[in-house]
């Protein structure tokens, strides 16, 4: 019975890191952008399939994909964010009305990378084996794959986060989320630091969709269930804030490994429950303010 809680533990410690990574990118594009992204799941769902194409097709090692996914994502979304969101953002006569139609618009952006994936690779599920090779754990069975997407998840989000604080453009944008009219008058090209955000929350989430590829099948459907879970973490962690994103994340894999264990259909359903009860109880999450 001990070696099962270790390894409900631990595999939800896993899940976690995973959502913790979908996560940090929503995160990034709405407390800096303000853009609910419900297309983010549709830039997860792109990654995985293209890391599998690739592997498949041309034998590319998927740590490899990680350094095209992720610049290629960054770069779709950089391009989206100027053409798309800045334009509405110039037409809306307030932030609230640019939050509702950045998301409507959003919404017809998930359709469309939906279909074009529906169209380019077919709604079968896919899936490859990768580093699928037992290693002993305190007792337990786990993959080698995903301990190592759980390494990289923990490494790419501490190296994003020190990116954030330390660095010149780190701290343009966590300017430009505190007080944007400000941080303008100071230097920063608002625009440009929008876009950027737009991207790399686009980048990390096509990074995130290779890491799950490794683990788990894909599909082109499989989009909308992650931006679920994204939205729930971040709103667990506090909107905007990075590190709740972590924590957050960390909590609901977690609690999805646990509910999974007694009732593996009602993961969902739980997921679901925590986010109304948050927005109930606590809608500033863990870090939020």
């Amino acid at each position: 019975m001990t070696i099962k809680i270790i390894e409900v533990l631990i595999t939800g410690l896993l899940m976690g890191g995973l959502y913790a990574l979908v996560a940090v990118g929503l995160s990034l594009q709405y407390g800096v952008a303000r853009i609910l992204n419900i297309s983010h799941g549709e830039f997860i769902m792109l990654g995985g399939l293209t890391t599998w194409a690739l592997y498949t097709a041309l034998g590319v090692n998927p740590l490899l994909s990680l350094a095209i996914c992720g610049p290629v994502a960054f770069i779709l979304g950089f391009v989206i964010h100027r053409t798309l969101f800045k334009r509405l953002l110039a037409s809306s006569a307030s932030p609230a009305i640019f939050e509702s139609n950045s998301m409507l618009a959003a919404f017809g952006l998930m359709f469309i990378l939906q279909n074009i994936a529906l169209l380019i690779w077919g709604p079968e599920i896919r899936g490859y084996s990768y580093l699928v090779i037992p290693v002993h754990f305190l007792g337990t069975l786990f993959g080698a794959n995903r301990l190592l997407t759980f390494g990289l998840a923990l490494v790419i989000g501490l190296g994003f986060y020190l990116f954030l604080s330390l660095t010149r453009t780190g701290k343009a944008i966590r300017a430009a989320a505190q007080d944007p009219p400000t941080a303008g008058l100071m230097g920063v090209n608002i625009n440009n630091v929008l876009a950027l955000c737009f991207g790399l929350g686009a980048a990390m989430a096509g990074i995130a969709g290779v890491l799950i590829s490794m683990c788990y099948p894909v599909h082109g459907v499989m989009g909308l269930e992650y931006t679920i879970i994204a939205i729930i973490v971040v709103v667990l962690g506090g909107l905007g804030s990075i590190p709740g994103s972590f924590i957050g994340g960390f909590i609901l894999g977690l609690i999805g490994s646990v509910v999974t264990f007694f009732e593996p259909g009602l993961a969902l359903v739980a997921y679901y429950v925590i986010f109304i009860l948050l927005l109930l109880v606590r809608p500033t999450g863990i870090l939020g303010r």
